[in-house]
């Protein structure tokens, strides 16, 4: 039984490792797709405005799939640092290269959100055509969630939780802690949503623009902890100081390309009716 235990425990650390841990938490995910809503044009907002308080709710329904999903936790991150330097050109943006060029059980391990993103913007689209507006409230907020994530530089890579750096813990202060305290103070203004003519190709391009605050964020968290006893209230204003306008932007982004990608998935399927509810 002890054996088994152990075994047990190693599993399950094994597992952890491969995702993200204290990603943006409801409330970056909320705010993101709230102000989504406000980028749609017209005929396109007032469907979505109309099913807020749904997509609202399923904003973070990812983080239950991984519960029962064991591949789900690989569909929330990349590890672009596994790849070279930036802008990491040693790594095809198809899905298909990449597994030729450095076999399916790395691509896997060092996490697929790009593509995911692309999947999921198709899945969109044939829910539009089909005029199932179930499957597109649900698709629609589980899409959102994955381009959020593409707007966490953490999510981008390998030292995900400053676990690399002996600064355990900071996925999770910046991307739900720091939000949580500070979002009040938050201003958004994102742009109006805009055609994605390539959704895999694009979701490499909001990762590769979050990856580049990655060094700044493990910085401000070595500053803002010096001479500090502990993660007080005096480091988190010291930390928000120095990143929270990066937690701002990239969510204000976020909503940008989300909004994004529901136009483009409807505009692809047709532009189909939408119904008044």
């Amino acid at each position: 039984m002890r054996v088994l235990a152990a075994l047990f425990v190693f599993v399950a650390g094994l597992l952890a490792t491969v995702s993200p841990a204290g990603a943006w938490g409801p409330q970056a995910h909320r705010l993101a797709d709230d102000w989504a809503i406000g980028t749609l044009p017209p005929e396109l907002r007032n469907y979505f405005q109309a099913n807020r308080t749904f997509i609202l709710q399923h904003a973070t329904d990812p983080y239950e799939w991984m519960e029962k999903d064991r591949y789900e936790r690989m569909r929330h991150f990349i590890y672009l640092n596994k790849y070279g330097m930036f802008p990491y050109l040693d790594l095809p943006h198809s899905y298909k290269l990449a597994v030729r060029q450095y076999g399916l059980k790395r691509i896997t391990q060092n996490g697929v959100l790009p593509w995911q993103i692309g999947e999921y913007s198709l899945k969109l689209t044939n829910a539009f055509r089909a005029k199932d507006w179930k499957q597109v409230q649900l698709d629609s907020a589980a899409l959102a969630f994955y381009v959020a994530d593409a707007h966490d530089p953490m999510h981008t890579t390998e030292n995900y939780n400053g676990q690399m750096t002996g600064q355990n813990g900071l996925g999770r202060r910046f991307g739900y802690e720091l939000v949580e305290r500070y979002s009040h103070f938050f201003m958004f203004r994102p742009d109006s949503a805009s055609k994605v003519n390539d959704p895999t190709e694009y979701a490499f391009q909001m990762i590769l623009e979050s990856n580049t605050w990655v060094d700044q964020i493990v910085l401000a968290d070595y500053v803002a902890i010096n001479g500090q006893r502990g993660y007080t209230d005096a480091y988190f204003d010291n930390f928000y100081s120095r990143v929270g306008s990066i937690a701002m932007k990239e969510i204000s982004e976020a909503a940008h390309d989300i909004g994004s990608y529901w136009y483009s998935a409807w505009l692809n399927a047709g532009s189909p009716e939408l119904p008044r509810q």
